[in-house]
C-alpha cells in the first residue's frame, strides 16, 4: 500500500529520467492527472496519455534535451508527516523562476507563478527545475 502516491509518482518520473526511458506509467488519480498536465504545458514531458486499463493510467512521454533530461530535479515538498502552506507572497521561486512550484489551491493545481498572479495561497506540493 502506498502512503504517499504523489511522491510516488514523482519518484517513479526522476527513476524513468535517470534510466533514459522515453515513457513512464503510473496510476491514475485526478491530481496527478492536473500535475502531469502541468508538467506538459511547462514543457518538462513531452507528451500524457490517459488509458483506461483496470483502474487507469497516466502514461507520461518523457522530453530530453541535447545535455540529457528536460528535469534536472523534482523534490517532493509537503509531505503526510509534515504539511508546508504557503501564503500567495510566501510562495517558493524555484531557481529564481526558472523552475517551478506546483501549489494546491482552493481553485485547482496550479503553478507558484499562476497562483502569486491570482493572489492565491495553498499546499506547495513539489518543485521542478
Amino acid at each position: 500500500m502506498i502512503t504517499d502516491p504523489i511522491s510516488d509518482m514523482l519518484t517513479r518520473i526522476r527513476n524513468a529520467y535517470m534510466v533514459k526511458k522515453a515513457k513512464v506509467c503510473i496510476p491514475y488519480s485526478n491530481m496527478k492527472y492536473a500535475i502531469a498536465k502541468i508538467l506538459a504545458t511547462e514543457g518538462y514531458v513531452s507528451g500524457i496519455e490517459k488509458l483506461d486499463v483496470g483502474f487507469g493510467e497516466i502514461c507520461l512521454s518523457l522530453r530530453y534535451d541535447r545535455d540529457g533530461s528536460a528535469i534536472t530535479n523534482i523534490r517532493r515538498i509537503s509531505r503526510p508527516g509534515r504539511r508546508s502552506y504557503s501564503g500567495y507572497r510566501f510562495l517558493p521561486r524555484v531557481r529564481s523562476d526558472h523552475g517551478i512550484a506546483i501549489v494546491s489551491t482552493s481553485q485547482g493545481i496550479m503553478t507558484n507563478r499562476e497562483a502569486r498572479k491570482r493572489k492565491l495561497g495553498g499546499e506547495v506540493l513539489c518543485e521542478i527545475f
